[in-house]
């Protein structure tokens, strides 16, 4: 294969050369534990991309998948002590690569789907149509996701559950996927923009003053990446965000339970004290955290377009944080994504998996 033409690369020259290879990423890289190869960690994918820049290795297999096995989970970048801005490095990569025509198949088909039927999975309905909710004007806004609206609906159906169980006057709002997909795996950003702020239109149309969602990335694309591209003139909350904030009245549950951060809530957006708080009003239920918590706490795999296209070393990664959780009967998260990785990596355990809105409804 021919060198490819570099165009986002260059603006990380300077943050690539940062990079002293201390190896510290290792200790930490979700992808490395699973693959056990240096270029599937952090520090390897730093040489690749500089080899990408420079025009010393040419963009064959190895390197792409090398460069797709990152999840995108950011703990590198917390262990990092030159504070080397790893994922930016990695994305920026990828939109190198899908823009000289190195684009794997599985992440093709999402986008593609994304663009005719405004959902990775090529479902024809919108959201509100498969959870079958008319949107209409409401100051609250539920935005599900496409995770939880077209393959977790119990999460989706349980959040607009427990709105109304809280007298919320709500609606679903009328929109497409967010874009995180798009914009993990190196897509062209003017189409990612042109979906941000055709959401956001739709949103405000809809009077809209807080927007509750319960998938961890379409909350830090919302909260994060949104207000780069175009103004966000409502609240943006995670579902556990906006109960925490309520005197939640829930039934016991004798069990005993952990929580799973999810990497796009924790570390990406620095939300970690909601969802706990919520779990500790559930009466009589014996919480117990793991070994690796809040800001250390270990990627469940799925993300970062990993499970589309790996998906062996993403059910390995997710094995990996399942042991951590073996003393538990529930493993509580706070994302449509995480849950169905975890299961998906569950084998034959018996630990529940279960979303945090889910439990919640079960209980209120």
């Amino acid at each position: 294969m021919s060198n490819i033409e570099i165009k986002n690369l260059e603006k990380v020259r300077q943050a690539v050369n940062v990079c002293t290879m201390c190896g510290f990423c290792k200790s930490v890289c979700p992808s490395f534990k699973a693959i056990r190869w240096d270029p599937s960690a952090a520090r390897g994918r730093v040489i690749l991309s500089y080899g990408l820049l420079n025009g010393d290795i040419p963009a064959d297999k190895s390197v792409i998948d090398n460069i797709y096995t990152c999840t995108t989970c950011m703990d590198c970048v917390r262990r990092c002590p030159s504070k080397v801005d790893v994922v930016d490095i990695i994305e920026m990569c990828r939109a190198d690569l899908v823009r000289n025509g190195h684009m794997l198949p599985k992440h093709k088909t999402a986008v593609d789907n994304i663009l005719e039927n405004g959902n990775p999975y090529g479902e024809k309905e919108t959201m509100a149509q498969r959870l079958k909710a008319v949107p209409k004007k409401a100051k609250v806004g539920y935005f599900p996701g496409c995770s939880a609206a077209f393959r977790t609906p119990e999460t989706a159906n349980a959040a607009l559950s427990i709105l109304k169980k809280l007298n919320v006057d709500s609606t679903v709002v009328d929109c497409k996927c967010c874009g995180s997909v798009m914009q993990r795996v190196g897509w062209d950003n003017d189409n990612v923009v042109k979906i941000m702020k055709d959401n956001v239109n739709a949103i405000k149309e809809q009077g809209v003053e807080t927007l509750i969602l319960s998938c961890a990335g379409c909350y830090r694309m919302f909260k994060e990446e949104y207000p780069k591209h175009t103004e966000v003139p409502f609240r943006v909350l995670h579902l556990s965000e906006f109960l925490a904030e309520r005197d939640l009245k829930l039934k016991p549950l004798k069990a005993k339970a952990t929580y799973h951060d999810p990497c796009h809530l924790g570390r990406h957006a620095n939300v970690y004290d909601a969802p706990r708080k919520v779990i500790r009003m559930i009466p009589e239920l014996e919480f117990k955290e793991m070994a690796n918590i809040r800001d250390t706490a270990r990627c469940c795999g799925g993300g970062g377009g990993v499970r589309s296209a790996y998906p062996e070393e993403s059910k390995r990664m997710a094995e990996a944080r399942i042991e951590e959780a073996a003393f538990a009967d529930i493993i509580i998260t706070a994302c449509p994504f995480c849950v169905n990785n975890l299961r998906f990596g569950m084998g034959d355990r018996t630990i529940r998996v279960a979303d945090l809105a889910e439990l919640v409804n079960e209980l209120l």
